[in-house]
């Protein structure tokens, strides 16, 4: 499990599966003190390059008690920042919720950003050091701010070695305060995202995420005979009118029709 962010405070950090009767947390990160960094490795991506950022412990520039709500805070700005820890064990979610969960507050007026939690197979260990964009992940999840016009909840899944992005659009909060951002995947294969504990979008894996084949595909060798006409009404060539067709006057008068009362045939006709 690891982090990947652009800007802002982490303050909470939880992975945790829940059944019916019980809950195993598998992490749970809360950045009290210098310990964490016991815990969390740095990642050496964009280190070479010398756009890697750094984290600091601190509770940023507005808190309600300097110790309790302490963090870590990205820096500096335009900037790209990795972190990442293992797991004690594996989990497998079958027959229980998977609960991902973390706040973040991004205490300026962010242009262009975001964080995110990604969850890794075991797979991906051995690419641990040099964490970064590219490293094959199953699950990623938070927030993206780009402008005005990208405001919006990554959810993306990776099935069969591809990442599937949601399809709906999440919106995400742009303002500096603290935000958390929890998703839960069911084993019923349904899943929510939460803001702040309120549900921001909910469905089913199957109908939002582009994962599965369509029941139905066109037929890539089908096309259109040779002799296909593209009028959308054609004239069927042999009919012909029914005999005394044209006999038949164009209007005719209404037997049961009278002049109103006040009718002057003069001015009316």
């Amino acid at each position: 499990m690891h982090a990947t962010m652009k800007a802002g405070v982490a303050a909470l950090l939880l992975l945790a599966l829940v059944g019916a009767a019980s809950a195993t947390t598998y992490l749970k990160e809360e950045f009290k003190d210098s310990s964490w960094e016991k815990r969390w490795k740095k990642s050496d991506w964009k280190v070479s390059e010398g756009t890697a950022g750094d984290f600091t412990l601190t509770a940023g520039k507005w808190y309600g008690d300097a110790e309790a709500d302490k963090g870590i805070q990205t820096g500096p700005d335009s900037r790209f920042f990795a972190l990442y820890t293992e797991l004690d064990k594996v989990f497998d979610n079958k027959d229980s919720d998977l609960v991902i969960q973390f706040s973040v507050k991004h205490e300026q007026s962010l242009d262009c950003g975001g964080g995110y939690i990604k969850v890794l197979p075991a797979s991906s260990g051995d690419q641990m050091s040099s964490f970064g964009g590219n490293t094959p992940y199953s699950i990623m999840f938070g927030p993206d701010i780009c402008g005005m016009a990208t405001r919006k909840v990554h959810v993306i899944f990776t099935y069969k070695d591809t990442n599937y992005l949601i399809k709906k659009e999440v919106p995400c909060k742009a303002d500096d305060l603290t935000h958390v951002y929890t998703l839960v995947v069911k084993p019923d294969n349904t899943y929510q995202v939460l803001i702040d504990l309120e549900e921001a979008a909910s469905g089913s894996l199957e109908d939002d995420w582009e994962m599965l084949a369509p029941k139905t595909i066109k037929d890539p060798e089908a096309k259109k005979p040779d002799d296909w006409d593209e009028r959308a009404q054609i004239p069927d060539e042999t009919d012909v009118k029914p005999e005394g067709w044209d006999d038949i006057p164009a209007t005719l008068p209404d037997p049961d029709a009278s002049k109103p009362v006040d009718w002057d045939d003069e001015e009316d006709g």
